[in-house]
C-alpha cells in the first residue's frame, strides 16, 4: 500500500534534525532500585513502548499530546483519582498557566463574570483581566472557599450573564495555604451541581500534601476500595456529572521548566481544547514530553513515580516545619497563621 505524502504543511523533512541521541541521567528515589541511577536515551528513529523516536517527538504533532506521555497521564490519572464517570481524557498543556487561560475561554467570553475565592492566584486574576472576564469572589475560611457563601453569591446574581464556572485551588492553595477538607469538597460540589457550575480545580500542590502521614510507606495514590487514603480525595475523584475539568502541572512536583502538564476533562471538551492548543502552542515541546514519558512508563515506572511523590513528602513537610518552629520562635505576638496541610504557602496575618 503507498502512503500519501502531504505536501501542503510546512513539515521539515526529519533527515535534516541534527540531534541523533539524546541522554539523561535520573536520579533514583529514596529507597527505590537500589538508589541507582537510571540512564535514559532518546534514539533518532528507534521508538519503544514508552516513548516515541527522537525523530517523532521533535516533528509536528497534533495538540492532543505525544501518544506515550498521554498514556502514561491516563495511567496515573485512574491511579490518583479513580475517576466516577467513564467518558473521560487528558489532553497535554504547557503547564497551568497555559491551562488556566484555554479553560477560561471555553466558558467566559469577554464581559463575562467567573466565581474564584476571596484571595485568589494572582496568574489566574491576570488572564482574567486580559481577557475581560470579571471575577466574582467568595469568602474563605482556613478550608478555603465557604460552601455556603458560594450558595449566596450563585442564588443573589443578578448580572445580565449567567454565572457558568468556578475557578479554586483546592489543595495548599495560592496565596492563602488553605487546604480543603473532603467534607468542605464535598459541600462545594453539592453547591456547584445545584447551580450548575462547571469546577475548574487547579491543583498543582496536590501532591504537597503534608504531615505526619507524609513518611507512611505504602502506595502513594488514593485507593477508595482499600478503606485507606492518604491524601485528601480530588475533586475530579467526587465528580459523578462530569461538570470538574482538572489542572495538573510538573512543575511543582518535578521542574517549572519543563512546561508540562495536564487536562483532565470530559472528552466533548477536549476537542475544543485540542483546537485552542493548535492554534497557539501547537502543544508542550515533544523532546520534553519524551523524556518525561520514558522517565516515569520505564526509568522510575509507576512504583518509582509513587516513591518520588513521597519524598517530595517527606522532605516539604520537614522544611514546613522548620519554618512554622522559626515563624513561631521570632514572630511570636505580631503574627497569627494556621499551619499548612499542603503546598508551599504560610499565609499570616500581621497584627
Amino acid at each position: 500500500t503507498m502512503s500519501m505524502i502531504n505536501m501542503a504543511g510546512g513539515v521539515p523533512h526529519p533527515s535534516m534534525f541534527p540531534l541523533m541521541q539524546v541522554q539523561a541521567r535520573i536520579r533514583a528515589p529514596s529507597g527505590y532500585s537500589d538508589d541507582q541511577d537510571g540512564v535514559l536515551v532518546l534514539d533518532k528513529s528507534k521508538h519503544s513502548s514508552s516513548a516515541e523516536s527522537l525523530d517523532e517527538l521533535l516533528q509536528y504533532n497534533d495538540g492532543r499530546g505525544m501518544g506515550s506521555y498521554c498514556r502514561f497521564l491516563r495511567k496515573h490519572t485512574q491511579m490518583a483519582h479513580c475517576p466516577l464517570y467513564a467518558d473521560w481524557d487528558v489532553i497535554a498543556s504547557c503547564g497551568s498557566t497555559d491551562a488556566i487561560g484555554k479553560v477560561f475561554s471555553l466558558f467566559c467570553q469577554p464581559g463575562d463574570s467567573i466565581i474564584v475565592e476571596q484571595w485568589s492566584f494572582p496568574g489566574a486574576l491576570s488572564n482574567l483581566s486580559t481577557s475581560g472576564v470579571k471575577p466574582v469572589a467568595v469568602a474563605m475560611d482556613s478550608e478555603g472557599m465557604l460552601p455556603e457563601e458560594l450558595d449566596s453569591v450563585c442564588t443573589s446574581w443578578t448580572g445580565e450573564r449567567p454565572l457558568r464556572a468556578m475557578y479554586i485551588v483546592p489543595t495548599g492553595q495560592n496565596p492563602t495555604g488553605a487546604t480543603m477538607s473532603l467534607a468542605r469538597r464535598n459541600a462545594i460540589y453539592t453547591v456547584a451541581q445545584k447551580h450548575n457550575l462547571a469546577i475548574i480545580e487547579d491543583d498543582p500542590y496536590y501532591f504537597l500534601q503534608l504531615g505526619p502521614l507524609a513518611t507512611e510507606q505504602g502506595n502513594m495514590y488514593n485507593q477508595p476500595q482499600s478503606g485507606k487514603q492518604e491524601l485528601v480525595p480530588s475533586l475530579l475523584s467526587l465528580d459523578v456529572d462530569g461538570r470538574v475539568i482538572r489542572l495538573d502541572s510538573f512543575s511543582k512536583i518535578l521542574a517549572p521548566n519543563l512546561r508540562c502538564g495536564w487536562i483532565t476533562a470530559p472528552t466533548y471538551l477536549l476537542d475544543r481544547l485540542q483546537i485552542l492548543n493548535e492554534s497557539s502552542i501547537l502543544q508542550p515541546s515533544g523532546l520534553t514530553q519524551g523524556v518525561l514519558a520514558k522517565m516515569l512508563s520505564e526509568t522510575w515506572g509507576l512504583e518509582g513515580w509513587s516513591a518520588h511523590l513521597r519524598d517530595l513528602r517527606a522532605e516539604y513537610t520537614q522544611r514546613r516545619n522548620l519554618f512554622v518552629q522559626l515563624a513561631r520562635k521570632h514572630l511570636c505576638g505580631l503574627v497569627e497563621f494556621d499551619v499548612p496541610t499542603a503546598g508551599m504557602f504560610l499565609w499570616m496575618k500581621v497584627d
